[in-house]
């Protein structure tokens, strides 16, 4: 059976909390949306995890760099495979996990092309009654909350705001910032989603692809309420799935203010 093997190689310290965040993060947590660790090594200086082998790469892969564009409705269901993941780090634990750093290249793609969340190295732990943390900034630019940089406490909806900006790049198969653009206001993928929306041209967001009109208004509107710059704006993960499921209506998002980071 083939596995993957991940060595961390940081220095002594930042190596060691990594390590420990993984083993604490998905030692013990089995669901069907996140990477499964399945044993590790500690020997000396040395800090191996092993994990299932996830055989179709990244979602990133998949969205910016695959021949075609996958497929509109696995590009759904890879959004509530995501969402669903997270769903189990914010409720379903013993206590929340907060990701820290969703986002495409942490997606990964088994073999049945289904969607698992792997990288539990920023991940960040909440007591069971709490619901905000202070932490050094940790995530990767582009997917970071504003709260990040204000140096304020942050909360599950640090993970939401990234999952926003992951949802749009899904429905739009394009990096959140992209400088190959026919317009400069289609740069900053927010920017351009919340333009459309409000011109109610959403086919410019997936060119001559065929979709389902109301499913694509649909993801639009879940992501734009994620990447609300207040936290009290986004919904938690579970209102996302819901919403993405179609089993909650979805009401129309206010301007997100800042692109994203």
């Amino acid at each position: 059976k083939l596995v993957a093997v991940k060595r961390l190689e940081k220095l002594v310290e930042d190596g060691e909390r990594e390590f420990r965040a993984e083993m604490r993060a998905i030692g013990r947590k089995h669901h069907r949306n996140l990477v499964r660790l399945l044993g590790y090594c500690a020997e000396d200086s040395k800090r191996l995890l092993v994990y299932e082998y996830m055989s179709n790469g990244s979602l990133a892969d998949l969205l910016f760099r695959a021949e075609r564009r996958p497929d509109w409705n696995d590009r759904v269901r890879i959004a509530l495979e995501i969402a669903r993941g997270i769903l189990y780090l914010h409720e379903e634990c013993d206590a929340p996990v907060i990701h820290c750093d969703i986002k495409p290249q942490n997606i990964l793609m088994d073999d049945f092309w289904s969607a698992k969340i792997s990288d539990f190295g920023l991940a960040k732990f909440l007591m069971a009654d709490q619901t905000r943390t202070f932490t050094g900034v940790r995530g990767t630019r582009g997917y970071l909350a504003p709260e990040w940089q204000k140096n304020t406490p942050i909360s599950l909806k640090v993970d939401i705001y990234s999952y926003g900006i992951l949802l749009l790049e899904i429905v739009c198969c394009r990096r959140n910032i992209e400088v190959n653009v026919s317009e400069p206001e289609e740069i900053a993928l927010s920017y351009w989603v919340y333009k459309c929306f409000v011109a109610r041209e959403l086919n410019k967001l997936v060119g001559r692809e065929e979709v389902d009109k109301r499913t694509l208004e649909n993801m639009v509107k879940v992501g734009l309420w994620c990447i609300q710059d207040e936290p009290a704006l986004r919904p938690s993960i579970m209102s996302v799935v819901l919403m993405l499921e179609g089993i909650t209506d979805i009401s129309i998002p206010p301007c997100p203010t800042s692109t994203s980071i």
